[in-house]
């Protein structure tokens, strides 16, 4: 029997088209690590929704990953999965449903990502004292961190341990913390738990300031591309679109550019996963050629987009680079 069942699989019928982009992919992956590169991966859309954990654990705890760029939702919504996984609803007949079926959805509190429905009341019952406390004392306190510090110190508390409905093995938000991987996470107060935090400043009850901001993050990226761009340097790999991948893919061009640091190399690989078709004016859509001319990418950068569901596609790429 292989014992690579996975990418033998893949390798054996995966050769034409968006199949064979794939693969490609996936081999220049492996490439880049064996050469000593490091790799960014960035997760738009509702992947940790789509429990992409299974895998980007692994990939995290392999040291397949150097450091991820996210949503607010995808950071949150690991956590949400970790303590609330039994409440989750399946909604198979979603195309279906009228809008009072929607709206009884609402009603029961739950909010629809296409065929999955996250239980943010079950999931924000358990999590938002613990997370309130640690904002209230780092205001207290005149301290000052960035969304996803705040999200490790409560992972690494341990007061969570009590809810779990998953094998924490699964959660890459866990494996990240565990790790101490960087996370940039552009536009964070998009999320809900960045609502609530802006409640709160509303209400008087903590200090806007005290929740570091995007334009510290772009800052401290900089600072790390600088220090880990040597060699091989460092990877892109895109899951979706959106600000996600086009936040911290800009570092590069914004060194050059802006900061006249003319010995900033590009990224030296990309790859992005998108059901965007290529249209007018998107970014999500548009192709990797078109990042040569802001600067991000170089002539010689290996370069690959899979036009595909992610929700299929990444789980079988990080297959093949941890050798499943």
């Amino acid at each position: 029997m292989s014992q690579k069942p996975i990418s033998d699989f893949i390798l054996h019928h995966y050769r034409h088209f968006n199949a064979a982009a794939l693969v490609d992919a996936a081999k220049g992956y492996v490439a880049h690590l064996d050469e000593g590169g490091k790799m960014m991966i960035t997760l738009a859309g509702a992947m940790s929704t789509a429990e992409l954990g299974l895998s980007l654990a692994e990939m995290i705890r392999q040291d397949k990953v150097s450091i991820i760029t996210c949503t607010g939702a995808n950071l949150e919504e690991d956590i949400m999965n970790l303590v609330a996984h039994s409440h989750y609803k399946r909604v198979p007949n979603y195309r279906d449903l009228s809008p009072q079926d929607e709206w009884d959805l609402l009603e029961n509190h739950y909010n629809r990502v296409t065929d999955t429905c996250i239980p943010e009341e079950e999931a924000f019952r358990r999590l938002q004292k613990h997370i309130y406390k640690l904002w209230k004392d780092a205001d207290t306190n005149g301290e000052r961190y960035f969304p996803h510090e705040f999200m490790y110190k409560m992972l690494l508390s341990g007061v969570l341990d009590q809810y779990f409905e998953i094998d924490p093995k699964n959660s890459w938000m866990m494996a990240a913390a565990e790790k101490q991987i960087p996370i940039v996470v552009p536009g964070w107060e998009d999320s809900t738990m960045g609502n609530i935090f802006a409640s709160y400043v509303i209400k008087g009850d903590i200090k806007a300031v005290t929740m570091k901001s995007g334009i510290e993050y772009m800052v401290w990226l900089a600072d790390w591309y600088r220090h880990n761009s040597g060699g091989k340097g460092v990877g892109f790999f895109q899951i979706g679109g959106g600000i996600a991948g086009d936040f911290p893919i800009c570092v590069v061009p914004m060194m050059y550019q802006d900061l006249e640091w003319h010995d900033v190399p590009f990224w030296s690989y990309f790859c992005q996963i998108s059901d965007s078709t290529t249209s007018y004016g998107s970014y999500s859509g548009a192709v990797p050629n078109e990042k040569i001319t802001w600067g991000k990418l170089d002539i010689h950068t290996p370069k690959f987009i899979v036009e595909s569901d992610a929700t299929i596609v990444a789980p079988l790429i990080f297959a093949y680079v941890l050798g499943w």
